[in-house]
């Protein structure tokens, strides 16, 4: 599909992207290409195949909650940079 400067430049100013002539030639190109492309895949067969909104399946990668203890005050600053009377010692924030 051939797209048109004007169409590439209607496309950059929608974009508020600034081409200049030179690229233009060079992006109306590229863009037709990818086009040519799209309409390619349009002549594929797809009745019958799910819509799908990934290419592979995923699954929760996340593990189950589980309960478990509280960490002792020396275990939970024992690579704490500072602290000071078992608390962390950070920057303040106002």
């Amino acid at each position: 599909m051939k797209i048109s400067k004007e169409e590439v430049l209607h496309v950059a100013n929608l974009a508020r992207l600034e081409i200049d002539d030179a690229d233009v030639e060079r992006f109306a190109g590229q863009i037709g290409t990818i086009l040519d492309y799209v309409d390619t895949l349009k002549q594929v067969d797809t009745a019958g195949v799910a819509a799908t909104s990934h290419a592979i399946t995923l699954t929760n990668a996340f593990r189950e909650d589980e309960e478990a203890g509280h960490l002792d005050p020396q275990t939970a600053l024992a690579n704490a940079p500072e602290k000071d009377e078992g608390a962390f010692v950070v920057p303040k924030v106002i």
